[in-house]
C-alpha cells in the first residue's frame, strides 16, 4: 500500500472524508477516545468528524457521565473515553502508567525510597471519601509526607490510581480547575480486571489501520504486542508498506481508492490523528516534499492545531478572540504550499469553524485570513 492509500484509509476510519450521522458515544467509542489535556480540544475534534454536531451533544454526555475525561490512558495522557471504555480499557493500560510514573516522569524518581504503595493507598482512600481538586489532594499528602515532594505524591496517585478529572472542567462554556474521583465514587462502578490487550490491539486497527506493530505500541505505549498480533494474525489481513513492512487490519476496514477526494478538515492541537503512528508519512507526507518552513517553526505554527488539504498536514491555524464575545479572528498559517482552489476551500472551511467555535460573535465580525508562517 502506498501513502496516499494508507492516507485514504485512515481519513475514512476517522470520519475525515465525510463527517459521520454518529452519536457522540458512538463516535468516542469507535475512535477509542480523543486525546484531551486541552479540554476543548475534542469539540473541534468531533466537530470535524460528526454531521450535525452540537456542543451540547458532547456537553451532555460528560455531564450525564457517557463520557469521561480519564487520566494516564494511552501514552499517559488525559483522554475522552466513554465511561464503558474506560472502566475496561484502564487495565489494560496501566502497565503504561506505571512504567512512565517509574521512568518516564520524575516523580518516581523523587520519591525514590518511599512506599509507593502505601503513597497510592493513602489517596485513593482520600479520592473514596470525595472528589478532591489535585490542589487538594497535593497538599494532604503533602501534610502526611512533608519531607517528600508534595506534587510527586499527588502525580504518584494520578498515575497509578484510575481516575477521571469531573464536571465542570470540559464542558463548553464553563470552567472549573482539575477535580479528580475515582471509578466508584464518579460512576458507581469499578474498573475491570481484564488485562489481555488483543481487543485494544483490533480496536486501534479498526480506527488507525493497517498498520504496522510498532505503530500500535507508538499509539498506546504498550510493549511487546508483537506476540500478540501474532495470535491475532488469522483474524486479520495484512499489506506491505513502500518500504516492505508488514502492515496489519481488520477484514472490514474501509480502504478506499487513493484517489478519493480530501475536504478540507480543521484538527486540535493534540489530535490523535497525528500522534498513533510510528511513521506519520500517512499524514505528513513526504519527509522533505513542498514544505515552506523547517522542522524547528512547527511549534509556532501548529501551536494552535493543524489544517488537512488533500488528506495531509498542509497549514496550522489560531482562533482570536477581541473580548469575549467579540471579533473572532482565524488564521491560516500555511506550512506547505496550497493551490488557489485549495486556499477557497479552507478559507471555506474556516468560516463554518467560526461559526461553531465562535458562535456567539457577530458573524459580520468574523474573519478568516491567511498569514505569513515566518
Amino acid at each position: 500500500m502506498g501513502r496516499r492509500a494508507l492516507n485514504r484509509a485512515f481519513l475514512a476510519r476517522q470520519f475525515l472524508l465525510e463527517r459521520a450521522p454518529l452519536t457522540v458515544d458512538a463516535a468516542v467509542a469507535h475512535l477509542v477516545g480523543l486525546q484531551a489535556q486541552n479540554p476543548l480540544d475534542p469539540y473541534i475534534g468531533l466537530w470535524s468528524r460528526l454531521e450535525g454536531f452540537r456542543v451540547d451533544d458532547l456537553a451532555d454526555a460528560l455531564l450525564e457521565r457517557r463520557v469521561v475525561r480519564a487520566t494516564s490512558m494511552m501514552r499517559t495522557t488525559i483522554h475522552l473515553m466513554t465511561a464503558d471504555d474506560w472502566l475496561a480499557l484502564r487495565p489494560v493500560l496501566q502497565v503504561v502508567s506505571e512504567r512512565g510514573f517509574a521512568t518516564g516522569s520524575p516523580f518516581g524518581r523523587q520519591l525514590k525510597g518511599l512506599d509507593i504503595d502505601e503513597v497510592v493507598r493513602t489517596g485513593r482512600a482520600l479520592l473514596d471519601e470525595r472528589p478532591r481538586p489535585a490542589s487538594e489532594l497535593r497538599t494532604l499528602l503533602g501534610e502526611r509526607w512533608h519531607d517528600r515532594d508534595a506534587a510527586s505524591l499527588a502525580h504518584a496517585v494520578r498515575y497509578l490510581v484510575p481516575l477521571v478529572q469531573t464536571t465542570p472542567r470540559g464542558v463548553w462554556g464553563r470552567s472549573g480547575l482539575p477535580v479528580l474521583a475515582t471509578a466508584e465514587s464518579w460512576l458507581g462502578r469499578s474498573v475491570g480486571t481484564a488485562t489481555d490487550p488483543s481487543d485494544l490491539v483490533l480496536r486501534y486497527l479498526a480506527a488507525f489501520g493497517p498498520a504496522t506493530v510498532m505503530d500500535v505500541q507508538s499509539w498506546s505505549w504498550l510493549t511487546r504486542l508483537g506476540p500478540v498480533v501474532e495470535r491475532l494474525r488469522p483474524r486479520l489481513r495484512t499489506f506491505l508498506d513502500e518500504s516492505g513492512k508488514e502492515l496489519f487490519d481488520v477484514p472490514d476496514g474501509p480502504l478506499p481508492h487513493e484517489d478519493t477526494p480530501a475536504p478540507p478538515r480543521f484538527l486540535p492541537v493534540y489530535d490523535n490523528l497525528l500522534l498513533s503512528h510510528r511513521d506519520r508519512s500517512r499524514m505528513l507526507g513526504e519527509p522533505a516534499g513542498d514544505w515552506l518552513v523547517a522542522r524547528s517553526q512547527f511549534d509556532a505554527i501548529f501551536g494552535g492545531g493543524s489544517v488537512l488539504v488533500d488528506g495531509f498536514v498542509t497549514a496550522g491555524w489560531r482562533l482570536t478572540r477581541d473580548g469575549k464575545r467579540g471579533p473572532a479572528t482565524l488564521a491560516i498559517l500555511p506550512a506547505r504550499r496550497m493551490t488557489p482552489a485549495d486556499r477557497i476551500a479552507v478559507e471555506q472551511e474556516g468560516h463554518r469553524l467560526l461559526a461553531f467555535a465562535a458562535a456567539d460573535s457577530d458573524p459580520a465580525t468574523r474573519t478568516v485570513r491567511f498569514e505569513d508562517p515566518g
